[in-house]
């Protein structure tokens, strides 16, 4: 059993959690994730780490609610327990040779890109940082970012903060200006990602994108999370989550997502329909 140590709402449906586990704290490193389960019954879910600390040995986790394991999670209150946190799980990011890199991170995918990017501006590389949302309510870590930034860029696809319009215009003035980047590392939604690499090809910058597709053990026998990468078939839980993103096949991911999407909203739907029954 793993203690919540803390809890708080980043925004009406992203929630941050600090979780005891010493042994996963000790040894983690930006990129990796982990599976949980809530409790004895519960599925098998992957959530990158978004923190951690050696010394306390808590773990931090960031979620989005969109399914019924993550709405069952949102219901656990700090001091309580979750069942399973194993990790660290997968390959680390790598961020040797860098010395100027631009992190773009979409949604929910800033919890990933931000122990990242956190880590190379610790390490010295010049970091030029992009997040993007779709409506100033769901921002995330803004002020996280902006401490450990060279360059920060906001959008919102409405306007509503920052600068109008995607993560692809800001990357397409810096790219376009010549800064030299190194490498760029994308961390969001598929179909951003896809763009970011399109951008990226257009200027010839190698970029980095970390695949987080449905997953049941982690360590690449179940097959879930398979991907296609330079024509051959990948497993995101072993051989990622990290891939060079000219090489992804992002139409055939996005295409093997929507398979689940009935089944996740079902699941949400469940999950609140049984925490309503449990308040009344």
């Amino acid at each position: 059993m793993f203690k919540i140590v803390s809890k708080k709402f980043l925004n009406s449906t992203v929630v941050m959690m600090d979780i005891l586990a010493p042994d996963v704290a000790d040894k983690a490193q930006p990129g990796q994730f982990i599976i949980l389960r809530v409790d004895d019954e519960g599925e098998r879910i992957p959530l990158t780490i978004a923190g951690y600390n050696r010394e306390s040995g808590l773990v931090k986790i960031i979620f989005q609610v969109v399914g019924g394991t993550t709405e069952q999670l949102k219901h656990k209150n700090e001091g309580e327990f979750i069942q399973d946190f194993v990790g660290p799980l997968g390959m680390p990011t790598d961020l040797s040779g860098i010395k100027s890199a631009c992190v773009i991170g979409g949604g929910v995918g800033c919890a990933i890109a931000f122990p990242v990017e956190k880590k190379m501006f610790e390490m010295g590389v010049d970091v030029t940082s992009i997040i993007g949302f779709r409506t100033k309510d769901l921002i995330i870590l803004e002020n996280e970012f902006k401490r450990s930034s060279n360059q920060f860029c906001l959008t919102t696809d409405d306007g509503s903060a920052g600068e109008m319009g995607n993560v692809c215009v800001p990357l397409e003035r810096l790219l376009a200006s010549g800064k030299k980047i190194d490498k760029i590392f994308a961390i969001g939604p598929l179909v951003m990602m896809k763009y970011v690499v399109l951008t990226a090809k257009k200027y010839g910058v190698p970029c980095v994108v970390s695949m987080n597709p449905i997953m049941i053990d982690g360590t690449g026998m179940c097959g879930c999370c398979r991907l296609m990468v330079d024509g051959q078939m990948r497993f995101a839980c072993v051989d990622g989550p990290d891939f060079d993103g000219y090489k992804v096949d992002f139409d055939e991911m996005i295409k093997r997502n929507r398979i689940y999407s009935d089944f996740e909203r079902h699941a949400y739907e469940k999950a609140c329909n049984l925490f309503k029954k449990e308040v009344k």
